[in-house]
């Protein structure tokens, strides 16, 4: 093989490690907005389960708590909404958005 052509082949096997090693090591994102219960206050699903809803592109798009954080944060808000940001990994299964929390910070409303 030519020198030229075992650069080209090195250099797409660097690149494709480092697309591939990149989408394996998802980064934390902070979400801002309505923290409340996808059933009760969200009416977008059939069983409670804590989610937060946000605003990107000018629509609103709701994001599942994962299990644990589910069940740790519902209670406060599983009738009525509070203002806050989750801070976690984002993932998207069967059409709906979820997050595996790693912190979730109520903020004071805006008078």
């Amino acid at each position: 093989m030519s020198h030229v052509r075992v650069a080209a082949l090195t250099i797409a096997a660097l690149l494709f490690t480092a697309v591939v090693a990149h989408a394996a090591d998802p980064k934390p994102v902070t979400l801002t907005g309505s923290v409340g219960c996808a059933m009760c206050v969200f009416k977008v699903e059939k069983d409670c389960h804590t989610a937060i809803k946000v605003t990107e592109a000018g629509k609103d798009v709701i994001y599942l708590f994962d299990a644990a954080a589910d069940k740790k944060y519902h209670a406060p808000v599983c009738k009525e909404a509070k203002p806050g940001k989750v801070t976690g990994v984002v993932s998207e299964k069967d059409g709906k958005k979820y997050i595996t929390v790693s912190s979730v910070e109520y903020t004071a409303e805006k008078k």
